[in-house]
This record gives C-alpha cells, structure tokens and sequence, in this order.
C-alpha cells in the first residue's frame, strides 16, 4: 500500500511539472518572433508530435490517479492547439523542441507499459483503478463490522429470549406452587375405612365346612324340601350320604332309622324327616364329644407332666397340629415342652424346633436316625425335672399296614410307660378327612397298635368327604378332639358336635 501511495505521489508532483511547463510554453510564445519557413516546419512537426502524445498520458493519468485539480487543469491545454504566430524572417526563432521532449518522456513514464519499480505486483497495481482501492478496503471493513453488529445484535435477542422463557417458566413455577399450597392448606378431610366385622367363630365354621355343607347340608335340604316320602326319596338319600364319605355301614343305618320312624309317626312330609335325620347325625357326633382339656384338667400334676402321643401317617399335618396345639396351651398358661420323637423324616426335627423357636417352648430332640423311644424317655425325665405341665411328643409317620412300624410305636409306649404308668395320657391320631373312608382303616389299626384316645381330624375346610367324621364316630366312639378348617392357629378348634351340626344345616334356619 505504501508502494501504490509513493507511486501516486510521484504521478501528482509530475502533473504539477507538466502544468507549470504548459503556462511557461504559452508565455513564451506570446512573446517570441516567427520562425523562418524551416523552423517553423520543424516546429509544426514536434508540435504535433507532443501533442498527439499528450492525450495518451492524460489518458493514462486519467485511469489511474483520482481526478484532481491539477489534471482538470492540464486536460483543457493538451486538447487546445499551440498557436504558431507569424514572426519576421529576421527575428530569431526559439526553440521548444525540449520542453515537447519532456512531455513525452512524462507520458512515457505515466504509461501502464513502463517497468514497475517496486516489485512484481507493480502491474497489477497500477492496472487497478486508483479509486477501486480504498473503497473496496473500506466496504470489506464495513462488511466485518456489519456482521459483528449483526452476530452481536442475534446474541442479545438470544439472550433476552432465553431471559423471557426463564421468567415464564418461574411464574409457572410460583403459580404450581401456590396452587399446591392452597391444596395443602386445605385440610384433607378423610372418611374413616368402615372396621371390619369380625366374624364368629361359628361363621367362620360354616365357611370351612362349605364344601361339606354341599353334600350334607344344603344337599339334604334341597332333597327332602318339596317331596314326598317315598322309596326314591330313601335312595336319593342313600346317595347323597355315601358321596358325602359317610360310609355304607353308617348310611344304611341312618337310612333304618329314617324309615322306621316315617312308619311309626305316619309322616307323609319330607321336610318332618329332615328334622328327625338331623337328630340323629347330633347324637351320633355327640357320644364323641369329649373335649381334651377335660381330660387335662383331670389330671394330677403330682405324678408329672400330661404327656400327649401324636400318632398317624405321613402328610396328615401331624407336626403342624402339635405346633398350633402347643400354642393354645401356652396361651391357656399352661408350661409346655416339646419331644422331636421323629427322628426318620429329613427335616422333621428342625420343623419342631421352629415352632418350639416361635412359641418360645423348649424342644428336646437327637440327631436325625437316633432312636425314637430314647428321645422320648429323655423327654419325660425333663419334663418331670421342670416341672411341665404338658409334654407333646411327636413320631415317625407310618403307614397303619406295616406291622414292623406298628411294633416300634409300641415300643415307644413301652419306655414310657416305665417312668410312668399312666404315660401316655392322650394318644391322640392324625387323620387328614380328605383320605375318606381311608380314614377308618388308619383309626381301626393305629387303635388296635396303641389303644387310641382321642382323634383329630384336619384339612376339613379343603374336602366335600367330611362325612367321614360320622362314620368314625359310629364306628369306634374314639372322643373327637379337634378339627382342622384352615390355616391359622385359631382353625384347630376344639370338637363340638352341636355346633357342626348347625354350621351344617345353617342354611334351613337362614332361609337360603
């Protein structure tokens, strides 16, 4: 740039040598003589010669220096022609022969051909038109500047829309957390859950024997409602009551007593005989009916603990009876002791002693495969020595066919009976109802074994075969204990025939 400056200069001091030459040419012709014809020739031809030169360099001068005062100046006496005045022949002509010389050397410099001395962009710059140049420099300025601004501008509307949003975005904010503050600070108003009823023991008795209850219960009440009394009401009975488990035997002596007493009292109304059935299957549950805390209460407590044997076959809930047994005595106030006597089944001593764990009752026991009546003997010597009041020993499940069992569970009464005679106080049998007339094989040989004093019957709440307690009772007049109907500790009931039998028929009372 400083190149193209010094060049410009150099253009500007020569157009100003130029001008001042041409006012130096004009006086001096004003005042000099005509020449003679040779000179004046000679004059005329370099005239002519500079001045068709001089076009050229101002135009040149012209395309590449800005227009000046100076160059306005030159371009109006290069055009005008030189006048030549008319001298006399004597008169001395003056020569201007080197003035018309340096105007052409000064067009040749200015000419775009002549060498460039400042390097080799001095043709490109001289070709470049000299008021193309700043001009371009200052929009390329501009341009850098405008889109700063531009970027900057973009930027501060970003900023402020992002500012905007924030603000809003607060104003949600503070208004979902005023609404939330008015809600809260609304008192919440609750309707209290209405308590729920609690169930009888009784209720819960009718909804565990449901599925007995359908062969038994609302069975017989739909068969004798509406009918008259006949030999097919007899078979239809006969029926219904062998579906039920009750057994051949005690049917047909449930069907005998029926008819004898429709004959004697000449009843002719099905609904009579229902009520004469009913009695009957009462008095039947009702020579069983013998609680065991009678028998406990009984007891003298001088000559030891209460010992109760648990006896039965695998999976008739056994061990699970002994656990919910134990638990009622406890809660009864009664000192309890446990005796893992099952020393055959894999886990049967740890069960125990989770329930002993969760009673805090203590459990004696031996390893798996020790025998059975040693335990049981160290058992009752604990028993004795702290003062139980009732030790409940477990056995190993068999089955009532194997007679080489049979004989090992006499042996356990054996050994016991050494420490104390009257032991054991209760042999209690397992009977699962769900097994049927299974049932009353089990009870006829585990009574034969051991002499059985009392029985419970489990898992009723899960069969329609609870008939089978009929024909048990019937059968051997073992006292009933207890009956399972669920789950809970509170579902080992104590055995009450009366109540059976009205959570039985319930639905005659109800109106169902």
């Amino acid at each position: 740039m400083s190149k193209l400056f010094g060049w410009f200069g150099k253009n500007k001091k020569a157009n100003k040598q130029k001008a001042q030459e041409n006012q130096d040419q004009k006086s001096v012709d004003q005042s000099t003589v005509l020449p003679d014809e040779s000179q004046t020739s000679d004059a005329e031809q370099s005239h002519s010669t500079a001045k068709s030169d001089l076009p050229e360099t101002a135009k040149s001068v012209s395309t590449d220096t800005p227009q000046s005062d100076s160059v306005e100046s030159v371009a109006p006496v290069a055009d005008e022609p030189v006048p030549v005045p008319v001298e006399k022949e004597d008169a001395t002509p003056l020569s201007v022969v080197p003035d018309k010389l340096d105007a052409v050397e000064i067009a040749d410099e200015a000419s775009p051909s002549a060498p460039a001395k400042d390097g080799d962009n001095a043709e490109e710059l001289l070709s470049t038109p000299v008021q193309d140049l700043e001009p371009q420099q200052e929009s390329e300025v501009f341009v850098v500047e405008s889109s700063t601004q531009t970027a900057s501008v973009l930027e501060a509307e970003a900023e402020a829309e992002a500012e905007a949003e924030a603000e809003a975005e607060a104003e949600a904010e503070a208004e979902a957390e005023a609404e939330v503050t008015e809600v809260v600070s609304e008192p919440v108003v609750e309707e209290a859950p209405a308590p729920k009823e609690k169930k009888s023991l009784f209720s819960r008795l009718k909804e565990s024997l449901s599925r007995t209850k359908a062969n038994l219960g609302s069975g017989l009440v739909s068969l004798f409602k509406g009918k008259a009394i006949d030999d097919e009401l007899y078979e239809d009975l006969e029926t219904q009551l062998l579906v039920a488990d009750v057994g051949m035997d005690t049917t047909q002596k449930i069907i005998t007593h029926l008819t004898d007493s429709a004959s004697r009292k000449d009843l002719k109304d099905a609904e009579a005989l229902l009520d004469i059935l009913k009695q009957q299957m009462a008095g039947m549950l009702s020579k069983v009916n013998e609680p065991l805390s009678d028998a406990i209460n009984a007891h003298n407590s001088d000559e030891g603990p209460f010992v109760i044997l648990m006896v039965g076959v695998n999976g008739v809930g056994k061990t699970t009876t002994i656990g919910k047994l134990a638990k009622q005595f406890q809660q009864q106030g009664k000192k309890v002791m446990l005796a893992a006597g099952d020393t055959f089944r894999a886990a049967a001593v740890e069960q125990l002693q989770v329930w002993g764990e969760r009673n805090s009752i203590p459990v004696i026991a031996q390893h798996t495969g020790a025998d059975s009546a040693s335990v049981l003997y160290d058992a009752l010597e604990a028993a004795k020595s702290r003062k139980t009041d009732i030790l409940i020993a477990d056995t190993a499940g068999r089955l009532q066919n194997k007679d080489n069992l049979m004989e090992e569970l006499k042996k356990v009464v054996r050994v016991m009976k050494k420490l104390n005679p009257n032991a054991p106080h209760e042999v209690m049998l397992t009977l699962d109802a769900g097994t049927g007339q299974n049932a009353i094989s089990q009870a006829k040989l585990f009574n034969q074994a051991v002499g059985l004093t009392g029985i419970t019957l489990t898992k009723l709440d899960g069969t329609a075969k609870g008939g089978v307690i009929f024909s048990i009772a019937d059968k051997f007049g073992i006292p009933i204990r207890y009956i399972g109907v669920g789950e809970g500790i509170d579902d080992l009931r104590q055995f009450d025939g009366q109540e059976f039998i009205d959570a039985l028929f319930s639905e005659i009372e109800s109106g169902e």
